[in-house]
């Protein structure tokens, strides 16, 4: 039984129950020795008392210890329950000396970075590992509820969905391969978006998603990327309205936020209160306000009328840079907002063509959001043959993607969907400003530990 549920009334009782977890503090006294005692369960500890002849030089701060003892009502009101020690067993040592954490410091998250093989010891980053798993499973929930088929899409891959060319080719190791010929008779790569696999489930499902790693050789070390990342992606067949998209995308926020905040209080409390203060009324503000939608016409117009100094230009057919996401949400409310119908040119080859010249835009959107810019993009797919078939060729890759242009010959049906970068999204609820802070195991350029 976890130690977060050692406060049931079955509990209670004159039996011995046994305790495992990692010394949080340890407070010797003439008499007796406190113990807070933790098994990762929830961010409370177990409060442990014993007789002093139970005290060991080798209880220390990050031991590991096992304890037995009876389960007792506490008389303070901060804690419901504590045990009350017959026994303790101290499972694996720990030098307090040598240990990177103090146990009276409160370490800040730049600090605990450096150490990715002990940080899930510390208080901050357990309850960010609780609140990914909440938030998984919220997920998950909220497709099953609403129809969606999980599909797992492949890591190894022969396509690149983004186009970018920013791709980690895999090549087999060892003498047998020394010859350099393809393993897999073609060049292989890391998945960078399991789209165009969903969209080939997209002919015989109505909604379908993936939720899974992708990567992106991108040489950068920003606050901003990462090259291994994990993606929330779905897609909805019969549809020809972005309103669609957007739907999903702004229900999935609020349903897995409101989940998180209503499951993982004390983890949420601890950054909201201490890693972030004040960001609890951001959140609150995002999920009590309705999202609204612009154009990018919208968007570089007011950029444009800004008296803000951008770094980067805001002329139409610019990309928008992430100082732009950031200004249109605070001029928004800040709340998240989607911006729609990107310059045809800006987007992918799979981009639906709204046909209305002379601008030519993409029936694409994109959910900007506090803190963070960009958080979901997504657009409706090219469906119509003709117009998929000239793009392609127009950019070589008809014979790269015949694949994909049967897909429109055999029962094609208008379709879209869109991507959600997880991390992204907990750095959005939580006000984490660096994205290596809110995934297990960091990867990125120049850095690939453990």
């Amino acid at each position: 039984m976890p130690l977060c549920d050692c406060s049931k009334t079955s509990c209670f009782a004159s039996k011995l129950h046994s305790k495992q977890g990692w010394v949080r503090s340890v407070r010797a006294q003439k008499a007796n020795v406190f113990l807070h005692v933790n098994d990762g369960s929830s961010l409370q500890s177990l409060q442990v008392i014993a007789s002093s002849e139970l005290n060991d030089p080798l209880l220390t701060f990050g031991s590991a210890v096992e304890v037995t003892g009876i389960l007792k009502k506490s008389p303070h009101q901060k804690q419901p329950v504590e045990l009350d020690a017959k026994q303790i067993n101290v499972v694996g040592e720990c030098n307090p000396v040598d240990f990177p954490f103090k146990i009276k410091e409160r370490h800040g998250l730049e600090y605990i970075r450096q150490f990715p093989h002990l940080r899930c010891r510390t208080n901050a980053f357990s309850s960010l590992l609780r609140i990914r798993s909440e938030a998984t499973a919220a997920i998950h929930s909220y497709f099953k509820d609403n129809g969606f088929v999980e599909i797992n899409t492949p890591i190894i891959t022969s396509n690149d969905c983004e186009g970018a060319g920013e791709l980690f080719q895999v090549e087999p190791s060892g003498p047998d391969h020394a010859d350099g010929e393809n393993f897999f008779s073609v060049p292989a790569y890391l998945t960078v978006s399991g789209q165009l696999h969903l969209e080939v489930v997209s002919g015989a499902f109505s909604k379908a998603y993936t939720f899974g790693p992708t990567f992106r050789a991108e040489n950068s070390q920003s606050r901003r990327h990462l090259a291994e990342f994990y993606m929330v992606e779905a897609e909805i067949s019969f549809t020809q309205s972005l309103e669609d998209l957007t739907k999903v995308m702004e229900d999935m926020f609020r349903f897995a936020t409101e989940h998180v905040l209503a499951h993982c209080v004390e983890d949420v409390d601890l950054f909201h209160k201490h890693v972030t203060p004040g960001h609890r009324d951001t959140v609150d503000a995002m999920l009590k306000n309705s999202f609204p939608v612009i154009t990018y016409r919208e968007a570089i117009d007011i950029l444009r009328r800004s008296s803000e100094r951008f770094a980067f230009p805001t002329d139409w057919g610019c990309d928008l840079k992430t100082e732009h996401e950031k200004y249109l949400v605070k001029h928004c409310g800040n709340i998240p907002v989607f911006v729609t119908d990107y310059p045809y040119d800006l987007k992918p080859f799979y981009a639906r063509d709204n046909q209305d010249h002379p601008e030519r835009t993409a029936a694409a959107v994109d959910l900007l959001v506090p803190g963070v810019g960009e958080l979901c993009g997504g657009s409706l797919r090219e469906e119509r043959l003709n117009l998929l078939s000239a793009r392609l060729e127009e950019a070589g890759l008809e014979d790269v993607y015949s694949w994909y242009l049967d897909l429109r010959r055999f029962g094609s049906v208008p379709h879209g969907g869109f991507g959600l970068g997880f991390e992204r999204y907990l750095q959005c609820i939580l006000g984490v400003d660096n994205i290596k802070d809110v995934i297990p195991f960091p990867r990125f350029s120049h850095s690939c530990l453990l």
